[in-house]
């Protein structure tokens, strides 16, 4: 989507207003039996508004008022006879406490093969602290759910959601062109495991923009398969960082090109940009991947390419990564590292990594001198770059 059409949407407000001025059809999920109380399952009067909206022949707009709805796993799914369908949300959506009642489902909220959906406002609560202490206690725990997914969609557009306490991944996007992410703001305890805040995977065409994320896991995952994904003013802290990957875990892996990260901050992260792969056979690559302006404030790994990821440091392989990374830029990125080593490029034996470029770069630790290391990566710098350059050519 240009960033023209992104200037023109108007405000929630503006929109709801639109659509319902120009005989839109409009349907507000009370009038359906939701009750805004918390406590009462509205789950089938959600879906049965869906239903009346995705049928409709002309445009719809799904109304949540003010209050709290209970809803158990939903999916709503096309593809639909609207050609647009906003979803409103003024209140908050909650989920069980029961984590088993969601758990075992892959998503809390899943939209399926729509097309020219939009989802502007509101809150979702997915109560997963009790599902992180039965992890943390090493019960048997179901596998827990994303709280929000858009799968084999298109023209999607998600804008001013809040997200907090996801079971797993808060915002997934697979399988997915032309998606517009922005104005997030994702919650969750740094110790909450895999609480990614955004995953995107096999799609093509994701904007994620002014956005606060502060999680357990990755701010931003980028997974096999993305193409043509713009990242910027994204404010990352607590989390592990905006990341490529985990890639190589199989042969026969789709690649990772065309991304920009770029007019973001990283407060206190174990990582800042990185791309990571596991140290298997495959033919994955990553490739023409621009990190620019960028700030980091105490950020454990501001700079990391690693292709012997083995995050448990348990039964990891011992081959080299397949997967091949080139032409990667880092422009313009300044601030602070929480360890001495404010570069690490950790490349690959049989296939190195090439073409990396370093621009102004000014990266301190304790106020004093940090130091890169390189293993199997060749590129060049331009301008100052602090600390200094290690590739090779």
């Amino acid at each position: 989507m240009s960033k023209l059409l992104l200037s023109w949407i108007p405000s929630c407000l503006v929109c709801m207003a639109f659509f319902q001025s120009s005989n839109a059809a409009y349907y507000n999920v009370a009038n359906f039996g939701a009750r805004p109380d918390g406590k009462t399952d509205s789950t089938q009067p959600f879906l049965r508004a869906w239903w009346s909206a995705c049928n409709s022949i002309t445009p719809a707009t799904i109304y949540v008022p003010r209050g709290t709805f209970l809803l158990k796993a939903i999916a709503f799914t096309g593809p639909c006879k609207s050609s647009r369908i906003v979803f409103q949300i003024a209140g908050t959506l909650i989920a069980p406490s029961d984590y088993w009642s969601l758990g075992n489902s892959p998503y809390w909220i899943l939209f399926i093969k729509v097309s020219g959906v939009s989802v502007y406002g509101g809150s979702l609560n997915a109560n997963g602290a009790r599902y992180w202490a039965c992890r943390r206690a090493g019960r048997s725990c179901p596998a827990g759910s994303r709280s929000i997914g858009f799968l084999w969609s298109s023209n999607v557009m998600v804008s001013g959601l809040t997200s907090i306490n996801s079971q797993t991944v808060h915002v997934n996007v697979n399988s997915c062109y032309d998606v517009v992410l922005r104005n997030l703001k994702i919650s969750a305890p740094s110790s909450s495991p895999n609480t990614d805040g955004i995953h995107v995977q096999s799609s093509t065409g994701v904007t994620i923009s002014s956005s606060i994320i502060k999680t357990g896991d990755d701010c931003i995952s980028i997974g096999q398969g993305s193409r043509n994904l713009w990242i910027d003013h994204v404010d990352c802290g607590p989390g592990h960082g905006i990341s490529i990957g985990s890639l190589g875990q199989q042969v026969n892996e789709d690649g990772v090109q065309n991304v920009t990260v770029t007019s973001s901050v990283f407060s206190r992260t174990l990582n800042g940009v990185r791309i990571k792969s596991w140290a298997n056979p495959s033919n994955g690559y990553v490739r023409n991947v621009v990190f620019r302006n960028i700030i980091m404030k105490n950020v454990y790994n501001p700079i990391i390419i690693d292709q012997k990821y083995c995050p448990s440091n348990n039964g990891c392989p011992s081959q080299s990564s397949g997967v091949k990374i080139s032409q990667v830029t880092y422009k313009n990125i300044k601030g602070t590292s929480a360890s001495p080593i404010a570069m690490n490029f950790i490349c690959s034996s049989s296939s190195p990594c090439k073409g990396i470029k370093l621009q102004d770069i000014k990266l301190t630790y304790n106020n004093g001198a940090a130091t890169s290391s390189c293993s199997n990566a060749g590129g060049m710098s331009n301008g100052v770059v602090i600390p200094r350059s290690c590739l090779g050519k």
